[in-house]
Order: C-alpha cells, then structure tokens, then sequence
C-alpha cells in the first residue's frame, strides 16, 4: 500500500478566520483552469441563503456525520458554533493517488491533521485580514450572524491567527486582487515543484 506522505497528488490547504473571503478566493481559483479538484466539506448546519448541496458543502445529519466518523470517513472533522465539518476520505485519496491536485477549505484544527497524515504532499496557506477591526466589519456587513455571534467568530479568529507560523505561506487579503494573484502563483509554483520531484 502507498504511504499516505507519498502521494503522487498534492493536497493545497486554505484556512482562514470566518469573513476573511476564504469562499470566494478559492472559487476564484477554481474557476483559474489549474486542474485543481475541490474537496466538498461535509457539514451538519443547515445551508445559509443561496448554498446548495454537493456545491457549497455536503449537508448531512448528525447521526450521519457520527457514523461516517465511527469508520473513518473523514481525513478529519471538527465541531465549530455546534455544527461539525469534515473532509470526506475517500474523495481526496482517489485523487491524491492518482496524482490530481486537491484543495481543501478547512479550519486550523483541520490543517493541522492533514500536515501530520501528508507531511510531503500538502501545502498550507493562510489568509489573514488586515486588521482584527477590518475583519469585524466585514463579519458585520455580511448581515448573517447575530452580534453574539460574531464576538464568538472573533475570539475564535484571535486563536486561529496563533497558528499562521505554522503555515507554509501567509497572505493578507486586504484587496481581493491581489490577493487571488497571490495565491495562484503560490498554487503554480508548488505544482511546478511536484512535477519535477
């Protein structure tokens, strides 16, 4: 059997605090012709205005997601705001193995997982906001979280940061430009890196 850290494929983790515009940076990239397949997070919450199922996330049960991770269903999964999320294995390995190039929108907690099970074939980015004020407005502005809520994000957007060094790339999204450009050159350059491995 192939060990896990020597995958052909290359697994790109984006995590960011809620509002950081972790969505729409990595449908961007999607949408840039890379050849990168998106992993689908499994999630007990309900879908917000406008989701669709097997688009934005997989929206299951809980006694669904609990029996998917009683055998092994997920690469990992995380509680966050009383909903768990989860990255479905049996889709990343498929792809991994067969040398396609998977992205992975997940937390911290999640990235921190996939680095330990596939230390040479996964690369993380963090996306950060300018400033912690910035990043309340645009929490605000999104009009879809109570103000109990969003203190909540918050406090956990203070703890996630704690993790950026660990991160293979770091980039501040205060212009979303430069930001996409940013982070698909960094895409480019580890896929140009795993070719000549």
């Amino acid at each position: 059997m192939m060990k896990k850290d020597r995958m052909p494929g290359r697994i790109f983790v984006v995590s960011a605090p809620s509002g950081c515009g972790k969505t729409t940076l990595c449908n961007r990239l999607l949408g840039d012709g890379l050849g990168l397949e998106n992993s689908i997070s499994a999630t007990t919450r309900a879908p917000r205005p406008g989701e669709k199922d097997g688009v934005d996330y997989r929206f299951i049960t809980a006694g669904r997601f609990r029996e998917m991770a009683r055998r092994g269903g997920f690469l990992e999964y995380e509680e966050n705001f009383g909903n768990f999320y989860g990255t479905p294995r049996a889709f990343v390995e498929k792809r991994l193995k067969a040398g396609k190039p998977v992205l992975l929108s997940i937390d911290v907690k999640g990235a921190m997982k996939i680095r330990r099970a596939y230390p040479d074939s996964s690369v993380l980015i963090f996306l950060l906001p300018p400033t912690i004020t910035a990043l309340r407005k645009r929490l605000r502005s999104r009009k879809s979280d109570s103000p109990e809520v969003i203190k909540r994000r918050l406090a956990l957007a203070k703890r996630e940061l704690s993790y950026k060094q660990r991160y293979d790339y770091r980039i501040v999204n205060d212009d979303l430009e430069t930001a996409h450009r940013r982070l698909k050159s960094i895409v480019i350059a580890e896929m140009g890196k795993k070719e000549k491995e």
